[in-house]
C-alpha cells in the first residue's frame, strides 16, 4: 500500500506549489484601473480637440467624429484584448515560480507594457501598414477604407477572444497579419483581379518568416540556454521546482523579475505599434486636415524638402528625359498595383516629385496647406514614396549613384512627412495594452504554467524561456518585424521542458500547433468575409 502513496507525492507537491490565482481585485487595483481608463479617455479627447483646432478647420458636422469614435474604440479594443491575451505569457513564469504574487506581477507587467509602447520606434507600425493594399490606403477615408480597417480589427478581436476562451496561447500578431492578407485578397477579388495581386507578398513573406522562425528560435535557444546554465552554474536550487508557496532565493527572484520586465517591455514596444499604425490610418481617413501630414515639421525643414524635391526631379529628368505622361498619378498607381518598369515610369516619378515640391514651396510649410488639399498632398507623397520603394526593391531602374542618393534622400523626407505617430496615440495605445494586461490573464497563464510540461516549472526553465523571448522580440523590434510573444515564450517553455527531461503534454502541444496552423487561414477568412459584408453595408 506504500507504493501508491509514494507515487502520489510528486503530484501532491505540484498541487501544493500551484500559485493562488483566484485573487479578487482589491480597491486599490480597481481605483488604479478606473483612474487610468478615465485619464486615457480625457487625454485622447483633449488631444483630438487641440489638433483639430490647430488645423483651423471649421466643424460643420459630427459624422467624422462619430466614425472616428467607433474606429478608435475598435482599434483600442484590439490592443486591450492583445494585452490580456499575449502578456499573460510574460507573467506566467514569475507567477508559477512564486517570484511575484499574481496581482503584483500583472500590474507590474502592465506598467512595463505601457513604457514599452511609449518608447517604441514606430518601425513595426509602418511595416504592418505596408502589407495593406495601396489603393485602400490612398482612399482610407472612403467607405472601402473604413470597411478595410473595421474588418481586419474585428476579425482579429473575434479570433483572439475565441482562442482566449479556450485557453490557447494563439498569436495576436499572427491573427492581425492574417486579417490584413484576407482583406487584401478580398479587395482584389471584388475588383475582378487575381486574389494574389491584393497583397505585397514580398513584405508578407518577410513578416511570415519572422512569425514562422521565431517559435523555432524560442524552442531551440531556450533549450540550449538551459543546458548551458546546467554546465556553468551548479546551484541546484536554480533547477528545482518551488517548494509549496515559498518564494525563490533572492538572486533567482531578481533574475525572474528582470526577465519578466524585459519580456513585458519588449511586448509593448512590438505589439503596441500594430495598433498605432491602424489608428493613424483611421485618423488620416476621418480627419485628414489634422493628421494627413506631420505638421510638427519645422518651416526650415519644409523649405529644405522643396529644395530636395527639385534636385531629385532634375536628376530623374537627366536619367530619363522623355516627356512625362498627362496623369503621372495614374501611371504610378498602375505601377504599384503591378510593379513592372514601363517607359513612362521615371518621367511620371519626376513629374509627381516636381509637383509635390512646388506645392510645399508654394505654401511655405506643411502647416499652411489648406484642409481641403491636405489629403491630396499626402496621397501624392505616399504614392511617390511607395513607387520609389518598389523601384529599389525590385531593382527595376538602373539609376546612377548620384541620382540614387537624391531619390533615397527624397524618400526619407517623404516618410518624415507622412509616417509619424502623435504622442497621444502612443499614450492611448499604451493605456489600452497596459489595462488589458490587468484583465482576463488567468486562462493563458494556467496553460503556460501547467499544461505545456509534465512537471512544475522550475526557476531555470522560466528564466531561460523569458530571456530568449525578451532578446528575440527586442531584435525583431530593431528590424521592424512583428513577432509573436505568445509563440516565442510558449515554445521557449516547451524547449526548456525538453532540455530538462521534464516531458511535454502532447495534447497541449497539439492544441498549440493547431492554433498556430489555423490562425492564419481563419483570420483571412473572417476578415475577407467581414470586408465583403461591410462594403455592402457602407
Amino acid at each position: 500500500m506504500a507504493t501508491p502513496l509514494l507515487a502520489s507525492q510528486p503530484h501532491q507537491a505540484q498541487r501544493d506549489a500551484r500559485p493562488q490565482l483566484a485573487h479578487k481585485p482589491g480597491w486599490a487595483t480597481l481605483v488604479l484601473f478606473c483612474g487610468l481608463l478615465l485619464t486615457g479617455i480625457a487625454y485622447t479627447a483633449w488631444s483630438l480637440k487641440q489638433d483639430v483646432s490647430a488645423s483651423g478647420t471649421v466643424i460643420t458636422t459630427i459624422t467624422p467624429f462619430l466614425l472616428l469614435g467607433v474606429a478608435l474604440v475598435i482599434a483600442l479594443g484590439f490592443e486591450f484584448v492583445n494585452g490580456f491575451h499575449d502578456t499573460a505569457n510574460a507573467v506566467a513564469t514569475v507567477i508559477y515560480t512564486h517570484a511575484l504574487p499574481a496581482p503584483v506581477a500583472v500590474v507590474w507587467s502592465g506598467l512595463c507594457n505601457f513604457l514599452g509602447v511609449l518608447l517604441s520606434s514606430g518601425a513595426v507600425a509602418f511595416g504592418i501598414i505596408a502589407l495593406l493594399p495601396v489603393e485602400l490606403i490612398l482612399q482610407v477615408g472612403s467607405s472601402a477604407g473604413f470597411a478595410m480597417v473595421f474588418a481586419l480589427l474585428l476579425a482579429a478581436i473575434i479570433w483572439n477572444l475565441g482562442t482566449w476562451w479556450l485557453g490557447l496561447p494563439a498569436s495576436s500578431s499572427h491573427t492581425l497579419i492574417g486579417s490584413i492578407i484576407g482583406v487584401g485578397v478580398a479587395n482584389a477579388l471584388m475588383h475582378g483581379r487575381d486574389g494574389t495581386s491584393g497583397v505585397d507578398w514580398a513584405q508578407a513573406s518577410k513578416v511570415g518568416y519572422a512569425l514562422l522562425l521565431s517559435p523555432l528560435i524560442g524552442f531551440a535557444c531556450a533549450a540550449l540556454l538551459l543546458l548551458a546554465l546546467r554546465a556553468l552554474v551548479k546551484r541546484q536550487a536554480l533547477y528545482q521546482a518551488p517548494q509549496g508557496q515559498t518564494p525563490p532565493p533572492w538572486w533567482i527572484r531578481g533574475v525572474l523579475i528582470l526577465t519578466c520586465t524585459g519580456v513585458s517591455f519588449a511586448h509593448g514596444s512590438n505589439d503596441g505599434q500594430k495598433g498605432m499604425g491602424l489608428i493613424m490610418l483611421i485618423l488620416v481617413g476621418t480627419l485628414p486636415m489634422a493628421y494627413a501630414l506631420n505638421k510638427t515639421m519645422p518651416n526650415e525643414q519644409a523649405l529644405q524638402f522643396s529644395a530636395v524635391a527639385e534636385v531629385t526631379r532634375q536628376a530623374l529628368v537627366r536619367s530619363d528625359p522623355q516627356a512625362a505622361p498627362a496623369d503621372p498619378r495614374q501611371t504610378l498607381t498602375a505601377f504599384i498595383g503591378e510593379p513592372k518598369a514601363g517607359p513612362q515610369l521615371v518621367p511620371a516619378l519626376a513629374a509627381l516629385t516636381g509637383m509635390i515640391g512646388a506645392e510645399v514651396k508654394g505654401y511655405g510649410s506643411l502647416k499652411r496647406i489648406p484642409a481641403e488639399a491636405m489629403a491630396n498632398v499626402r496621397n501624392d507623397m505616399y504614392l511617390t514614396s511607395e513607387a520609389i520603394r518598389l523601384i529599389e526593391k525590385h531593382r527595376l531602374v538602373a539609376f546612377d549613384a548620384d541620382t540614387r542618393s537624391h531619390v533615397q534622400l527624397f524618400k526619407a523626407q517623404l516618410d518624415d512627412a507622412t509616417r509619424y505617430i502623435p504622442l497621444w496615440v502612443k499614450v492611448a495605445v499604451a493605456i489600452a495594452l497596459g489595462l488589458g494586461t490587468m484583465v482576463g490573464w488567468r486562462r493563458i497563464v494556467v496553460t503556460v504554467g501547467e499544461k505545456i510540461g509534465k512537471t512544475h516549472l522550475s526557476y531555470a526553465q522560466g528564466a531561460s524561456a523569458e530571456v530568449v523571448a525578451m532578446c528575440t522580440i527586442g531584435a525583431a523590434d530593431m528590424f521592424g518585424l512583428p513577432v509573436s510573444t505568445t509563440h516565442v515564450l510558449s515554445s521557449g517553455v516547451a524547449g526548456a521542458m525538453v532540455a530538462n527531461g521534464s516531458g511535454i503534454q502532447t495534447r497541449t502541444l497539439f492544441n498549440l500547433l493547431m492554433a498556430w496552423v489555423l490562425t492564419l487561414p481563419a483570420a483571412m477568412l473572417l476578415a475577407g468575409s467581414l470586408y465583403w459584408l461591410l462594403n455592402h453595408i457602407f
